[in-house]
């Protein structure tokens, strides 16, 4: 059914802002694409095999297949468990071991594949990034680069991603004017420990991107990135800290901005929080393609939130801090800079 009554406007941030304030904000690709176009990749399990520098082996990727998963965590955890079975039973197989670490390796590569290198961050966009979240008393990010932590370790604002001192999830924790940061599927700097606690990678680099996942063996890296919302669900639901951030979306109070988050039905999960938490607003980022691209996506939403007593709110994604075009760095930056050091 064709639907004529969406209009191609759109309002200013600014404006929006003004008029309904936002106490939340719930990030997608979208506002990690802004900075870096080569976030644009479909799968990071694609990604994993495709990498120049030792990718998914048909050993592996049945690995994957068995478990029925795209996703790394529970393929990683899987052998984790198996190794210690073996030590326990003193069967001297290394397979297990040899797989994870064979695993874990390809990930990396993919993901630095990617990812934007830390010297192409110039400090005045982590000061952008760091000064627009800071707006919020609560950033809910699904994206598991580097983006957002970076902000957040650099910036001059104050934030709490509720690991302590010692870099453990500690739900405990209580603040009265730091912004909170929730990473709803994870993150390259949290890793899951057997028992299925959180911890925050602590690095001595600016990246983490040369230490993220590094090869100990209880160094699973805890992000939720492939697959079904069910299967999403499943892996939130073993994890104290993801379950947690999912539950504090599901109960959000105040007015919600969405940006760069399509809700699309891999994410029916975020959408059902959404929903449980029922806002009174929510001002939805567009990025405007065309005309029909603004209507489709008007529409898009629109059927999500139909009859739920929502008010929704459309702003140009470009009018907001974090898809400000002047943030976005070339990737053309990436191969000169690789040309360079060639030379």
């Amino acid at each position: 059914m064709e639907f004529t009554d969406f209009d191609a406007e759109l309002a200013d941030w600014n404006q929006l802002q003004t008029a309904h304030p936002c106490s939340g904000l719930l990030l997608g690709n979208g506002a990690s694409l802004a900075v870096w176009k080569n976030f644009a990749y479909d799968s990071l399990f694609e990604l994993a095999q495709t990498t120049r520098n030792k990718p998914l082996s048909p050993t592996e990727l049945a690995l994957f297949k068995s478990m029925e998963t795209e996703n790394f965590e529970p393929v990683l955890s899987g052998l984790k468990v198996a190794m210690r079975v073996n030590a326990a039973l003193t069967i001297s197989s290394s397979s297990p071991r040899n797989r994870y670490f064979a695993i874990k390796e390809a990930l990396i590569h993919g993901i630095r594949s990617a990812h934007i290198p830390w010297r192409l961050m110039a400090p005045s966009t982590i000061a952008h990034i760091s000064q627009a979240l800071s707006q919020y008393a609560t950033v809910y990010s699904t994206n598991y680069d580097l983006l957002v932590y970076w902000a957040v370790m650099h910036g001059a604002q104050p934030f709490d991603d509720l690991f302590d001192d010692d870099a453990v999830f500690n739900l405990h924790r209580t603040t009265s004017h730091a912004t909170r940061i929730l990473y709803l599927h994870g993150g390259m700097h949290l890793v899951k420990n057997f028992d299925g606690t959180a911890r925050k990678l602590m690095s001595s680099e600016s990246t983490l991107l040369g230490s993220f996942a590094v090869n100990a063996l209880e160094d699973v890296p805890l992000f939720v990135c492939e697959g079904r919302s069910n299967d999403k669900m499943k892996i939130i639901r073993g994890s104290d800290y993801l379950s947690f951030c999912h539950a504090q979306l599901a109960q959000h109070q105040g007015s919600l901005c969405i940006f760069g988050h399509s809700l699309g039905k891999q994410d029916r999960h975020i959408l059902d929080a959404v929903l449980q938490a029922r806002p009174t607003t929510l001002a939805i980022s567009i990025l405007a393609r065309s005309e029909a691209f603004i209507q489709h996506q008007k529409r898009h939403y629109s059927a999500l939130f139909e009859g739920q007593n929502i008010e929704l709110k459309f702003f140009d994604a470009k009018t907001h801090p974090l898809g400000n075009p002047e943030f976005s760095v070339p990737v053309a930056r990436l191969k000169e800079g690789l040309e360079i050091r060639k030379g």
